[in-house]
């Protein structure tokens, strides 16, 4: 079976490449089989899964090596694959998930002329992201990562002819590099203290490393999630990343990209189970994002943009969960693995609305459309109950237990996480509450231009299918504690269950039910009748949030403005001091040059004169070193 692991990464590589390089001549047909390699890569995962299943736990983890690498003094690097039990959660959300999208896309993209350059691109995130899952070393991990960017970089800007989405997938691209220098550093960190950046090596070196080693590496895997995961502070692209197609913001930016950044942290468990200060860190951050984006989702009214707050809101919450050591790594992971479904379900519901839409976004110009598109309306309401976190949906499995898991570290800072969880809940739950109501109910508010109608089945069909998973994971994930149990060898789950309960599952699971009841009764309450348009009179807090809560603002006055003084200012000195110098040197050569050029001047004389002059200056000096 070790032969078919490389065939996950090297099936989408060679589809995309075909469809890159064949170019026009595939047109008609290159969009199926772009698909139908993706629908092959997930067989082969559910192939691998069944396999492990049926071996014994100590049997469970294959590792393929490829070839060589690097092998440079103490430096070894193979490039080799690692399957185990967390690997393949990925390979098979990949995998389905990016099936689904890519049946979807098939009609979305029906009339784009460039349709086959998309799928292209498609089968090219989901071989870099399953690179990034399988490698069993940071430094393969890292080749995944940088693949991953240079996807999504395109994929964000696939309509590159208009120059504001050329500039979101710039902005995507940097801030992503900004995160990547933290993977880069923790590699070189890995490297002179344990001498390798294999996960084996590192694992094994971390009981004798020293605490500000951990912390260092623990904080540079920290910032290179930030920036993969849009978490505070590098998360201000993910909104602007909404201008890439719809299935984009789907498979990137609610499935898998994002959730790239809760994979490393967790991957390298064994470093923040040795650094309480790095695990610290990784808690504040996933606490400030799920309150950051939840608070930024309130006031959007483009449905994409406000599925991206709620995005941010929900990996928050997963980096939280990954905080919290071994107790919460597989809730992570669980609610990672439900948030594929319910929230790629939404943003197709979203796409599906746009299609019948005329590709609108305000909310403002929707109402009432649950008449006209029902089959979106019921699989985008059952997305809507998961991410609510109402039994028996998916997300009340997932998300109660992180906030059960929260509340039961126990003292001060286990009340404080444990009530920042429990207020994310209840602004999630009006956010959403508001997005539902603006779309689906209330009076019409759109033109007479639109007319509204239900999607082809090749959208809604992975729509339902989404839908279904968003209602019974969950369940399945949690019955026999499976997921916990499953990832037990990978994450050192076998604790999770606190000494001592803080609160009991019943209570923690009463107050945020109480609490989401609160928030979807206000956004019911308060958005009854709104406006097509935007009212200006609003709050402070609400002009904080259109505006991101002023995170662009910030970068601009504290990073881009004073970066644009420092580089004009090195200009100067560079034309000033460096190129000056140089112009100097040219200077006095030339003045030097037309000095000498006049002792030129044709009489055999002179030049004479010239020659016995040397002549006497030699000797002189010959005479005054031999004294």
């Amino acid at each position: 079976m070790q032969n078919l692991i490389v065939l996950l990464i090297a099936l989408p590589l060679f589809s995309a490449a075909l469809l890159l390089l064949a170019g026009r001549k595939v047109d008609k047909w290159g969009h199926l089989f772009a698909t139908l390699i993706s629908l092959s890569t997930f067989v082969i995962g559910s192939m691998e899964f069944f396999a492990m299943k049926s071996r014994a736990n100590g049997e469970r983890v294959i590792t393929q090596n490829l070839f060589e690498w690097i092998n440079v003094g103490s430096f070894h690097v193979t490039a080799a694959l690692l399957l185990d039990q967390l690997s393949i959660c990925f390979v098979l959300l990949i995998t389905g998930v990016g099936s689904l999208i890519h049946i979807y896309s098939i009609s979305y993209m029906e009339h784009d002329h460039d349709r086959r350059r998309f799928f292209a691109y498609l089968n090219l995130f989901i071989a870099a992201m399953l690179l990034l899952v399988l490698g069993n070393s940071y430094l393969n991990l890292y080749v995944g990562w940088e693949g991953v960017g240079l996807a999504s970089y395109l994929l964000i800007g696939f309509w590159n002819q208009k120059p504001a989405y050329a500039t979101a997938a710039k902005k995507a691209f940097v801030a992503n590099r900004v995160g990547d220098v933290g993977l880069s550093l923790a590699i070189m960190i890995a490297f002179t203290q344990f001498g390798g950046v294999s996960y084996d090596q590192v694992k094994a070196g971390v009981p004798n490393a020293s605490s500000i080693a951990l912390v260092g590496l623990g904080a540079m895997l920290l910032l290179a999630a930030t920036g993969k995961s849009a978490q505070f502070p590098l998360q201000s692209w993910l909104g602007d990343a909404m201008a890439g197609p719809t299935p984009v913001s789907a498979l990137i930016h609610a499935a898998t990209m994002v959730t790239a950044g809760v994979y490393l942290i967790v991957r390298s468990n064994f470093v923040f189970d040795a650094s309480s200060t790095a695990r610290l860190l990784v808690v504040i951050i996933g606490a400030i994002t799920l309150l950051f984006g939840a608070l930024i989702g309130t006031a959007k009214d483009d449905i994409k943009k406000a599925l991206a707050a709620s995005t941010m809101s929900q990996i928050g919450y997963m980096i939280l969960a990954a905080g919290l050591g071994p107790v919460g790594y597989a809730f992570a992971i669980m609610h990672l693995l439900t948030h594929g479904f319910f929230k790629a379900g939404m943003f197709l519901g979203a796409g599906s609305v746009m299609h019948g839409m005329n590709d609108e976004v305000n909310m403002r110009k929707y109402g009432g459309l649950a008449k006209f598109m029902p089959i979106t309306a019921v699989t985008f309401g059952l997305g809507y109950l998961a991410i609510l976190g109402v039994p028996p949906f998916a997300g009340f499995y997932s998300k109660d237990k992180i906030i059960e898991t929260a509340f039961n570290t126990g003292g001060t800072e286990g009340w404080i996480i444990g009530s920042a969880a429990l207020l994310g809940a209840a602004i999630t739950a009006f956010y959403m509450t508001r997005v539902v109501v603006l779309t689906f109910s209330g009076a019409k508010r759109w033109s007479d231009e639109a007319h509204p109608h239900e999607s082809p089945i090749l959208m809604w069909l992975p729509m339902a299918i989404l839908a279904v998973g968003s209602v019974v994971s969950g369940f399945l994930f949690t019955k026999g504690n499976a997921l916990v149990n499953w990832l037990q060898p990978v994450v050192n789950s076998e604790n999770h269950v606190h000494e001592g309960e803080v609160l009991k599952p019943l209570v923690v699971s009463s107050l945020a039910l109480g609490v989401v009841i609160i928030g979807v009764l206000f956004a019911v309450l308060k958005y009854r009748s709104v406006p097509s348009v935007a009212p200006e009179n609003v709050s402070i807090f609400t002009k904080a949030a259109r505006k991101d809560l002023y995170q662009d603002s910030f970068n601009e006055a504290v990073f881009m403005r004073p970066g644009q003084s420092l580089t004009k200012s090195l200009v100067k000195t560079d034309d000033n001091v460096i190129d000056g110098a140089v112009r100097g040197v040219g200077w006095i050569a030339l003045t030097t040059a037309t000095a000498l050029k006049k002792l030129q001047n044709g009489y055999v004389r002179t030049y004479a004169l010239n020659m016995v002059v040397g002549v006497v200056a030699l000797i002189a000096t010959i005479w005054v070193v031999t004294l």
